[in-house]
């Protein structure tokens, strides 16, 4: 993809919606759709890495309620023409169709290579990579099991998506304050796993969320891992003019 001038590709992860409810979580969307309708005067595109929503899954009929104005707002954007693309989070992982068929938004489960303005990128939500977390990568695989997805697609929806919701909400990420301290670049797991990677190819930019801390940090001199952060404590958002990769936090 080429950038014209004028024109920048954005990224966002972890909004989080319906956490810790989905009535308490109503001003982060109107802050969000709000900066969408800022940013669609100049995108060329638009990245949301994941975790969109506290908890997400469709069944074959249903998907869970509410998030009227973000949907409006993400149709409104590609019917304009403007290319989005979803990675699915740790959270809103059972995506199966609904976001192609309704919204034109590609949905990636897996990291994905792209390339801007001769700019090597590798996108993806940040989840299960790199060293350690073993636990949560045992999870992962039970989570993502079409066995264990169709035992919980037999749950009717009501119970099935407030047990979901419950669980989630647990979840550390928006519970404590664990994950939004930065652990040093020797014990940041996806720094670890982007170092990997340049083993073997150069990427001029990492870009990833997952870990709700924006950062931005040098791998080499010519490559950087970008940390999105997120949109319960820091509303923080990356963009790229074609030559350069910012943090900026959207001030409503």
């Amino acid at each position: 993809m080429n950038i014209s001038e004028g024109k920048k590709i954005y990224f966002a992860s972890d909004n989080h919606l319906g956490a810790p409810s989905r009535m308490a979580s109503a001003e982060r969307e109107k802050k969000f759709v709000a900066w969408l309708d800022e940013i669609k005067e100049d995108a060329a595109a638009i990245f949301l890495l994941g975790d969109l929503f506290d908890f997400w899954f469709e069944y074959k009929t249903v998907v869970p309620k509410g998030f009227t104005r973000t949907f409006g707002k993400l149709a409104e954007i590609t019917d304009a023409g403007i290319p989005m693309y979803y990675f699915v989070g740790n959270h809103d992982l059972w995506m199966n169709g609904y976001f192609e068929e309704e919204l034109n938004i590609p949905v990636y489960h897996t990291p994905q290579e792209f390339t801007f303005n001769d700019k090597k990128f590798l996108i993806g939500h940040g989840d299960g990579l790199g060293p350690g977390d073993k636990g949560y990568k045992r999870m992962k695989k039970v989570f993502t099991n079409p066995i264990a997805k169709w035992l919980f697609r037999w749950l009717h929806p009501d119970l099935g998506v407030k047990l979901a919701q419950y669980l989630s909400v647990k979840n550390k990420l928006i519970s404590g304050d664990e994950d939004i301290k930065f652990l040093g670049e020797d014990n940041e797991w996806l720094v670890q796993y982007c170092k990997r990677k340049l083993e073997t190819e150069h990427r001029d930019y990492f870009v990833f969320g997952h870990r709700h801390l924006p950062m931005e940090i040098p791998l080499n001199d010519r490559s950087t891992y970008v940390n999105l952060g997120d949109w319960i404590h820091y509303y923080t958002y990356a963009e790229f003019d074609g030559e350069k990769m910012r943090l900026k936090t959207f001030k409503d």
